[in-house]
């Protein structure tokens, strides 16, 4: 049956956006990437196609904006005084993350993307500038600390995070607190302490 989006009150702006991105993360997960169609988000969102592609030109990025908001958005940034403690808190609450069902979804949509070129490439550009994006807050409060021997590079902030990746992938998402103290100290803070 389709839906009448007139029907019911008229959402704009944010509110909108977000039940758009709400209903295409339900449609990855009840039928993967492949089965997601502009159509299907924006009748479980209850608006337009129409509204749907003046802000995504595609369900690729539609659907990798949900993600990456609402994988953001569950991030809290540390403040404790301390780059090293900040970045362990960091990369603990990342661990945690692993097991929410918005990244059993990610899995999904990485699988998907082994077929799709346009997928592949939507996720590596916005991926690209989540990691140093995560890190930034952290490492300018202790950049005015005093606590870097200089200018920390995009590549050097994204370090930890990708070590993280690799032992989430080789320990099935159970990574433990030493190891992650292991990879601050043996590797982050040697690279961009003072």
């Amino acid at each position: 049956m389709q839906v009448d989006h007139r029907k019911g009150p008229r959402r704009r702006g944010e509110v909108l956006e977000e039940a758009i991105m709400r209903a295409a993360l339900a449609e990855l997960a009840e039928v993967g990437y492949v089965g997601v169609s502009m159509e299907r988000i924006a009748g479980r969102a209850r608006t337009s196609k129409a509204a749907l592609y003046r802000r995504w030109p595609d369900r690729a990025h539609l659907i990798v904006d949900a993600y990456l908001r609402f994988v953001v958005d569950d991030v809290d940034i540390p403040d404790t005084g301390s780059l090293r403690t900040d970045v362990i808190l960091l990369l603990r609450q990342l661990t945690d993350l692993v097991g929410s069902p918005v990244i059993q979804m990610l899995h999904g949509l990485l699988a998907d993307a082994g077929d799709n070129g346009e997928l592949r490439k939507v996720i590596r550009e916005q991926v690209t500038h989540l990691k140093p994006m995560l890190m930034r807050e952290i490492l300018e409060r202790a950049e005015a600390r005093g606590e870097l021997r200089g200018k920390v590079t995009a590549r050097q902030a994204t370090v930890p995070i990708d070590l993280l990746r690799g032992e989430i992938l080789l320990r099935d998402g159970v990574v433990s607190d030493a190891t992650i103290a292991e990879i601050v100290d043996e590797v982050f803070l040697p690279l961009v302490q003072a």
